[in-house]
């Protein structure tokens, strides 16, 4: 069973990556630990331009779905002051759902576009 869900997950990571590969913009890769999100812009020959976390936001009283919403916000401020306002979304093997899906929705209502 846990070799079936590893060849998933490597799978959705696989497919995910196809789709990034197409554009010529620099790509919005999420990372989910258990306690935090972290969200970094990354260029095509792989420097990270701008990157965000929940250790950024400090301790303030909210759920995770709520934290990773603001730091998508966080990350779209950071981009958008640098000139970046087109990229593409990296999930990784993550599930568009829960925390990945409130990143994105943050940065998307700061101005980032994917």
């Amino acid at each position: 069973m846990k070799l079936q869900r590893l060849a998933i997950f490597k799978g959705r990571k696989k497919r995910a990556l196809v789709r990034i590969k197409r554009g010529n913009r620099p790509s919005l890769s999420v990372y989910r630990s258990n306690r935090y999100s972290y969200a970094q812009i990354v260029s095509e020959a792989g420097a990270v331009l701008v990157s965000a976390s929940e250790k950024e936001l400090g301790k303030i009283k909210q759920t995770r779905v709520e934290a990773a919403r603001k730091v998508g916000e966080l990350l779209a401020e950071k981009a958008i002051k640098k000139g970046i306002r087109k990229v593409a979304f990296d999930r990784g093997a993550y599930r568009y759902h829960g925390r990945v899906q409130a990143l994105a929705e943050g940065a998307r209502t700061k101005g980032l576009v994917f």
